[in-house]
């Protein structure tokens, strides 16, 4: 089996896996990182979104032996010091979750928007850029609020 090493979340990993092994199931069986969520295993719900090397990707999609040496955030790895990232907090303020399931992935794409789009988002943007992310529980009102919010808090 290969060694696959990487940072994640700051830290230094490494692992041996089957080569087939996919990101997302590298994250939460072998690094017991569960944040990160399996949806749809095809690509289609943004559930598993991470980024890799300042780039959000779906980790369904990729082979954890393929990113050897590469820098990977999870959403375990927004909050620093006990503190959550503005996006989080946004979310939280918000209420942009219902069942959660889709958050991590929604949280990590809308970081993504920002960093893209700059911080002073509008609904119409936001609603565009979250086109790959899923939620089957609420009409996305306030996810769309929560990701513009979450972008002026990062612009501040």
């Amino acid at each position: 089996m290969p060694v696959v090493s990487m940072t994640v979340n700051g830290k230094a990993v490494s692992a041996d896996v089957d080569s087939r092994t996919l990101l997302v199931q590298f994250l939460r069986e072998n690094l017991r990182l569960t944040g990160t969520h399996v949806g749809c295993d095809t690509s289609q719900c943004g559930a598993c979104v991470v980024m890799v090397n300042d780039q959000t990707i779906k980790s369904c999609t990729a082979l954890a032996v393929s990113l050897q040496g590469a820098d990977v955030t999870t959403i375990e790895g927004l909050a620093k010091d006990g503190q959550l990232h503005p996006m989080q907090e946004a979310f939280r303020q918000n209420h942009g979750l219902q069942c959660g399931f889709c958050t991590p992935g929604m949280i990590m794409s809308a970081i993504d928007i920002v960093k893209r789009n700059g911080s002073k988002l509008d609904e119409k943007t936001v609603r565009e850029e979250l086109e790959g992310n899923i939620c089957r529980c609420t009409g996305y009102h306030n996810i769309v609020k929560a990701v513009v919010a979450g972008g002026a808090a990062m612009g501040a």
